[in-house]
């Protein structure tokens, strides 16, 4: 078999977000944060990715599998006061200069990321960051019981 019997098949949408989502979560772990995948939040929405750094900030990525997928997506908008520092995660082959300027820009896949452009850090009030610090905690509580 020589490369020109090889048939290359495109990944589905549910395995772009898996590969993504697995990726940024290694970055940020790296990074020393400890996330969560599909945190709810106070407003009602979910975090694809919530993530709590070693000095307490608090950051929201939102995994975007395709271009379809964010242009039919303005939910994200709602996640600003919810977090310190708000991320894109998308994969390698994503048109990047369709995305806002403001959030940071992970590019990952299913072995890792890399952080393409910084969040600016909007800092929370300290009530809400408390409330937020605590509903992290308790869901990954939760979630780590063995029963």
């Amino acid at each position: 078999m020589d490369d020109a019997d090889l048939i290359l098949t495109p990944l589905s949408r549910p395995l772009i977000t898996d590969g993504v989502t697995r990726g940024a979560w290694r970055l940020l772990s790296a990074l020393g944060f400890a996330a969560a995948s599909e945190v709810g939040l106070p407003n009602g929405r979910r975090a694809d990715l919530m993530a709590l750094g070693p000095k307490g900030q608090i950051a929201i990525i939102e995994v975007k599998s395709g271009i379809e997928d964010f242009r039919a997506d303005f939910k994200w908008q709602e996640y600003w006061p919810c977090c310190d520092l708000f991320y894109f995660a998308v994969a390698p082959e994503f048109p990047q200069a369709v995305l806002p300027d403001e959030p940071g820009l992970i590019v990952a896949d299913g072995f890792g990321g890399a952080v393409v452009r910084d969040a600016v850090s909007a800092p929370l009030a300290g009530v809400r960051r408390k409330a937020l610090t605590l509903a992290f905690a308790r869901l990954s509580a939760f979630r780590a019981a063995p029963f």
